[in-house]
């Protein structure tokens, strides 16, 4: 079983509050995870029909038949059944660790829970394996394989083939997801969408010209990117907003919480396809900032991660905060590194009148420290 770097967080958690609810893209490892770590606790499935009925249609029963300490899979089925955990909760003096919540609707639950458990309840985010994860248990794969095959645990634990696993992901878990949370009249329009925005990571959201292209109105764009984003399957690199005396750009960039996923989507079907592929930059960009995400959310922080460019083109890839200060990295999928790697950083060092050191992440075997910034590969720096 793997260990993950979440684990410290999530049994400190247990012990603070009395409620501990785990949000997540389905298939990340949330039920393992809770499983593992709360042996003793009853593991109840709220996909299972029988028993979301019973919870839906008699809640006090239900409660009953499972009391604290259990394990509520899937949640957002049920979300009324958070109602009768506040009122348990409120009643038992002392409780900590009493329920662990899972669930993969970010909106549903977050609303569910400023109402019924606000203060009760203490949120959990769940990602795909991180690269330290996957090294702790000896996993050691080239980058195109990598990428191609993604950070899932079922595709690293039970060895299943990424392009079956990826299919059956999309047509299982997004698309039901999709129609469960908002009415898609056009399926064929909403999976091209998904197909345009897998080829744009790293690249900022322009929602008139998604609109063009995929020939529906910008607003049910962008009323489509918060329902990815809602559903774990993309997440957004907002701007840098301090301004410099400089015109700074305003709409984040979007990429893929499961980078495997995307290449699903760009018709990627083999490594040796993704390297010769010009979409190859922006899926290790794309990885690279989705592993600065984990190594913030499994140590329960807020991720604070931004991008910085201005109207003069000058970019800076990634924002990390240290402190009230933030380091300004550059992510190249070079293998040979070439000082004009640091030129966004040095621009950035000058105008912000920082003296943080930037770094660069690439995929060379030379590391060094130099005074501007820190060179470094990518499979070592969470």
């Amino acid at each position: 079983m793997f260990d993950r770097r979440i684990e410290n967080e999530l049994k400190t958690t247990a012990g603070e509050y009395p409620v501990v609810t785990i949000i997540g893209p389905r298939q990340s490892g949330k039920t393992t995870l809770a499983k593992k770590i709360f042996r003793n606790h009853t593991y109840v499935n709220l996909e299972n029909p029988e028993l979301r009925s019973l919870a839906a249609d008699d809640p006090k029963t239900f409660m009953l038949r499972y009391p604290a300490p259990a394990i509520f899979d899937e949640i957002q089925n049920v979300p009324e059944l958070l109602s009768w955990i506040q009122v348990y909760v409120d009643e038992t003096a002392e409780l900590t660790g009493g329920d662990i919540l899972t669930g993969s609707h970010q909106l549903q639950l977050r609303e569910a829970i400023t109402q019924s458990l606000a203060g009760r309840t203490a949120l959990l985010t769940l990602f795909p394996f991180a690269l330290n994860e996957l090294k702790k248990s000896d996993i050691q794969l080239e980058r195109e394989v990598l990428i191609h095959k993604g950070f899932m645990p079922r595709l690293h634990d039970k060895n299943i083939r990424p392009g079956r696993f990826y299919r059956d992901y999309f047509q299982t878990y997004v698309e039901r997801d999709v129609r469960k949370l908002m009415a898609v009249e056009n399926q064929q329009a909403f999976e091209l969408f998904l197909r345009l925005l897998a080829g744009r990571v790293g690249s900022e959201i322009n929602y008139s010209s998604l609109s063009g292209q995929v020939g529906i109105s910008a607003p049910q764009i962008k009323k489509w990117i918060s329902l990815l984003e809602a559903s774990f399957i993309i997440f957004k690199l907002p701007p840098f907003f301090n301004n410099f005396g400089k015109r700074l750009t305003k709409s984040p960039k979007i990429y893929f919480v499961e980078v495997g996923l995307a290449c699903y989507l760009l018709g990627i079907e083999t490594p040796e396809q993704l390297e010769r592929d010009m979409a190859f930059g922006g899926l290790f960009e794309n990885m690279v900032i989705a592993e600065a995400y984990k190594s913030r959310i499994n140590k329960g922080l807020e991720p604070r991660l931004f991008f910085y460019r201005d109207r003069h083109q000058h970019e800076i890839d990634l924002l990390y905060p240290i402190g009230s200060s933030f380091t300004p990295i550059e992510i190249k999928s070079s293998r040979t590194y070439r000082d004009e790697f640091l030129n966004g950083i040095r621009y950035f060092q000058k105008i912000s009148g920082s003296n943080q050191p930037g770094m660069l992440i690439y995929d060379g075997d030379i590391e060094m420290d130099k005074e501007e910034a820190l060179i470094r590969n990518f499979r070592g720096i969470w």
